[in-house]
């Protein structure tokens, strides 16, 4: 199985699901978008994760990489019709490369906070086991306004409405982190954006408690990640055939 893995920062990288590809076997190929390196061919690939990142979608300009790369995506999830799994910044590409909007939010969303399954998302395969309100680690400016008819949404919080969401049978996103480990939050903490963030939201000093508070919820976080990792692989094998 190959994975073709989309990044925008070093360490903004698929986490905890990175153990659950080597237990697989899977095959990775990660490609460092903000360091200039060029999307491959993706005909070999049998699904594609993308991650998070500081930049914002609209940003194309200042990342003139974002536009390859909305047509990989674009081109990988509506045309090839195979699996995808987007992260914070990558929920948001694959919002807009399938005719999605994508904008500032009204507030940052920062910290250890709980996203409600929707009706959809009770009945949702790719929610499968996990409760009707999943805590997770929020860290974004940015959100998704709204969705093509195709598209449903799974999950969603007060201030974050489009919080997880399916398009096609086998593309999703999720705006809220679930791939976090215990190095997560001081390895973001360090990246200005991030940090204003989370000042913006806490005060100064507040990644010291944002860290004891993952800390804590650590081992559900990645009990929720291995649910998800499973449901999502599931539904690539039935793809896959």
């Amino acid at each position: 199985m190959k994975v073709l893995v989309l990044q925008h920062l070093e360490i903004e990288h698929p986490g905890i699901f990175l153990d659950f590809f080597a237990e697989d076997g899977f095959e990775l190929t990660t490609v460092e978008l903000d360091e200039g390196e060029t999307i491959p061919d993706l005909e070999p690939f049998d699904f594609m994760v993308v991650m998070g990142g500081p930049q914002d979608t609209w940003q194309e300009e200042e990342y003139p990489w974002f536009v390859p790369e909305k047509a990989a995506i674009r081109k990988f999830v509506k045309e090839m019709g195979r699996p995808y799994l987007g992260m914070c910044l990558g929920h948001q590409l694959l919002a807009d490369a399938v005719g999605g909007k994508v904008g500032p939010g009204d507030k940052p969303e920062v910290g250890v906070l709980t996203v409600d399954k929707t009706e959809a998302g009770r009945e949702s395969r790719f929610l499968k086991g996990l409760p009707e309100k999943i805590e997770s680690l929020q860290w974004h400016g940015a959100e998704v306004k709204s969705l093509p008819p195709e598209a449903e949404v799974l999950a969603s919080s007060p201030v974050c409405p489009i919080q997880i969401f399916r398009y096609g049978d086998c593309a999703f996103g999720l705006q809220c982190h679930v791939e976090i480990t215990e190095d997560t939050v001081d390895q973001w903490a360090a990246v200005p954006e991030y940090a204003a963030a989370l000042e913006q939201s806490f005060g100064k000093g507040a990644v010291d408690g944002l860290r004891a508070k993952v800390a804590e919820k650590l081992p559900q976080f990645n009990g929720d990640a291995r649910k998800l990792y499973d449901n999502f692989k599931a539904i690539l094998m039935e793809k896959r055939g």
